[in-house]
Order: structure tokens, then sequence, then C-alpha cells
């Protein structure tokens, strides 16, 4: 093989390497997003979860986790359809991004749930934060049909405390948002 020929087969490979590479992240990004709205999936907010608990412990800086249920979410769907109840939850997940630093994060757990994270702040902090969430939620809702709906939910919130399984951390702020529901 000529010389030309080898470096003109070396550039292609490089290329096809190139555009191989592109596509493993674009996926790779992809997988821990939520194929709805603009919050990561749960995947993805495991993952920030467990590198805040890391950061967390390393340098010694508290953290909170909001955990929200939206409630009455269902009758979204039922009065005004599922295409309604998709623009509720994407209205939701960018009303959260608005509001939170860029240091912090918004996973779409599941359904309706949501968890919401924030570095450098306490319980004190969270549960300020989860009550100016709620407060926006029911004032800006989401317009559908050039009609405003007011959203609501129920946040559970627990800081970070000795936590290193960022899965019992979760279940922890879960409980504590089913309290806040059961006591509405």
């Amino acid at each position: 093989m000529a010389d030309h020929d080898l470096n003109a087969e070396l550039a292609r490979l490089r290329a096809e390497l190139e555009t191989w590479k592109q596509r493993a992240a674009m996926a790779e990004a992809l997988a821990d997003h939520d194929v709805l709205t603009p919050a990561l999936n749960r995947r993805g907010f495991i993952g920030a979860m467990s590198r805040t608990i890391a950061y967390c412990q390393r340098h010694d800086v508290p953290a909170v986790l909001l955990y929200l249920d939206m409630d009455g979410f269902k009758s979204v769907n039922d009065t005004l359809g599922h295409a309604a109840g998709d623009a509720a939850l994407i209205a939701v997940a960018k009303l959260f991004l608005r509001n939170l630093r860029e240091s912090d994060s918004v996973g779409r757990l599941g359904g309706d749930e949501f968890g919401l994270l924030m570095l450098h702040a306490g319980l004190e902090e969270g549960r300020a934060k989860a009550r100016q969430l709620d407060a926006a939620l029911k004032e800006e809702g989401f317009v559908w049909d050039g009609q405003k709906t007011e959203l609501g939910g129920s946040f559970g919130v627990r800081a970070l405390d000795g936590h290193t399984d960022p899965e019992v951390w979760l279940t922890e702020a879960d409980a504590a948002m089913w309290v806040r529901k059961k006591g509405r």
C-alpha cells in the first residue's frame, strides 16, 4: 500500500473514530436525561446524588434533597388529556431549573415525582426553597389551550446527614414527603 493510500485510510479511520466518540457521548448524555422534560432521569439524578455525597464528605459542605410528588396530577391527565399532563411536567421541570442554581440538580424520578438536590444548603434553606417552589407552582401553573391551570405538590426535605447511599437518602426524603401529603 502506498504512503498516500495509507495516510488517506488513517485519516478516514480517525474521522470515523471521532464520529463514534461523538455518538457515544450523545448516547451517554441521553441515558441520564429524562425523555420528556429538561430534567435528569432517575439514573442521572442518582449519579448526581452520588457525586454530591462524595463532594460534601470531602469538603465538609452541606447539601439538601427535596422530593416532590405533584398533588392532583391525575386530574390534569383525566380532565385535560395526557398531552396536557406532559406539558405540565415540562412546565414543572422548567420552573425548577429556573429557580435553582447551576450547582443544583433537578431530576424526574418517575411519573409526577421530582427530586431537587441543593449543594451548599442545609435543612432550613431546603424548607425555604420548598415553600418558594410550592408558591411558584401555584402562581405560575401551566397554560393549556389558553387556560391557566394551577399546579401544586407535596415536598419532603432531608439534609445530607452522614448519608453514604443515595437511595437511602432518597427514600427518607420520599417518606418525609408522604408525611406532608397525608397531613394535608
